[in-house]
């Protein structure tokens, strides 16, 4: 009873997760392990994130033996200031201040090996975030003045050794999924503001497959469904108060990992992955009578690619570097001051300290830049409400992860084999 309910608290630990800001093409977070971090998360989906894999491709629980837990932690740093230029009417209203807020995204991760070929675990992850936090006047308040998505997702899975060279995984995934926005009405300074606010909680599941075709090299490759959330809420403007709802479509992942052994101690890691933000479209806001007003997404495809290397340099220590390009969904011809999101590089660092057989530390710490951002709402711009604004963006993320793991059951006990034999 006492194990169990060890598994519980660890894998729940993200309930403790505060709004994160959106670190991954649109308002997605992909902070969710220290140990991938290290590698610009190339490999996860083959393994290179331990545990941790299992939040890109379920079939990756095969790979840790006997009963585990894993609880990561990450800080996230932003700098995101948005510098309004001429010809924009509210120049003097002033720039964007950091919108950027600074939060912690916690996760965690559980599982039990049944018998030599079936495994069941349990995670809590925040897949989707944002935090925009301009100053409560300034030139574009207009079209922004904070922005907030907040989301919890508990994903149960079972995974299935087959063979040596094949193991496959699926798994349920609830998600709580909560949204706030808000802007000024009006022009003036001390405009009064609308708020938008709503909750949801919805369904999906995920599934993957990893594959061992010669030793030392190992294939990945998962899935992450699209989630529907029905957010259900009230858009309150001054003097009024009206209820809404609104259809918001999580975009799917598909996550490619390749791990292929060097040497004995030196490993290489490579990642794709494929976001399908362009489901999302414009999102209509119904209140009791019909449409009341409208969020226009219409993104783009997201894609990371990834590259990283892992280096054994004592029984006890291992290294890890990686770099990384993310092609953003959002472009010049949609960017908002809500998620000024454009393509991005990664650089990342990381370690794991083995402290004895049971128990291991994992450290790691990723600079993000993104390209230079522009943001042009003018005519044609879906966000565009009469009022023209230019500016441009300069932004970067400091993040600093870290996690611990630890093996419940005695390394040296075997495993017991099934009651019914695989053969």
């Amino acid at each position: 009873m006492l194990r169990h309910s060890t598994l519980a608290a660890v894998s729940l630990a993200a309930l403790l997760a505060v709004q994160a800001p959106a670190f991954a093409g649109g308002f997605a977070v992909r902070e969710q392990s220290a140990t991938g971090q290290g590698l610009a998360f190339a490999g996860v989906a083959s393994g290179s994130g331990h545990l941790s894999s299992t939040f890109w491709n379920p079939a990756t629980i095969t790979m840790a033996p006997g009963f585990q837990s894993e609880a990561h932690l990450s800080l996230a740093i932003p700098t995101v200031k948005i510098q309004p230029l001429p010809p924009t009417p509210t120049l003097a209203f002033g720039p964007s201040g950091d919108i950027g807020q600074d939060a912690v995204v916690p996760t965690g991760y559980s599982s039990y090996q049944v018998n030599d070929f079936l495994w069941v675990g349990l995670s809590s992850t925040a897949p989707f975030g944002l935090v925009t936090d301009p100053r409560e006047i300034w030139a574009g308040q207009v079209y922004s003045r904070s922005s907030r998505i907040f989301s919890l997702n508990v994903n149960p899975i079972v995974g299935v050794k087959v063979d040596d060279w094949l193991s496959f995984g699926a798994g349920a995934m609830v998600q709580y999924f909560d949204v706030r926005l808000k802007r000024a009405v009006g022009v003036l300074p001390a405009a009064p503001s609308a708020i938008l606010e709503g909750d949801d909680y919805g369904f999906g599941f995920t599934a993957g497959v990893t594959l061992t075709p010669f030793a030392g090299t190992t294939i990945g490759i998962g899935y992450r469904s699209m989630i529907h959330q029905d957010v259900e809420g009230t858009l309150n403007t001054p003097g009024v108060s009206v209820p809404i709802r609104a259809s918001i479509n999580t975009p799917e992942e598909v996550t490619v990992g390749l791990s292929q052994a060097i040497t004995p101690n030196l490993m290489l890691h490579a990642g794709f992955e494929w976001q399908n933000w362009s489901r999302l479209g414009t999102q209509a806001i119904v209140g009791p009578v019909g449409p009341v007003s409208a969020l226009p997404l219409n993104y783009d495809d997201g894609f990371f690619y990834s590259l990283g290397l892992e280096y054994r340099a004592t029984d006890r220590l291992t290294l890890r570097a990686g770099v990384a390009y993310e092609q953003s969904p959002i472009d010049t011809q949609i960017r908002s001051t809500r998620l000024p999101d454009n393509d991005r590089y990664w650089a990342s660092l990381g370690t794991t300290y083995q402290w004895n057989e049971k128990l291991s530390f994992d450290v790691a710490y990723t600079y993000v830049w993104a390209k230079d951002t522009p943001i042009r709402i003018v005519p044609g711009h879906q966000d565009f409400v009469g009022l023209p604004f230019i500016a441009d963006v300069d932004s970067n993320v400091n993040i600093v992860s870290a996690a611990i793991r630890y093996r419940w059951d005695d390394p040296k006990v075997a495993i017991p084999a099934p009651v019914v034999q695989k053969y």
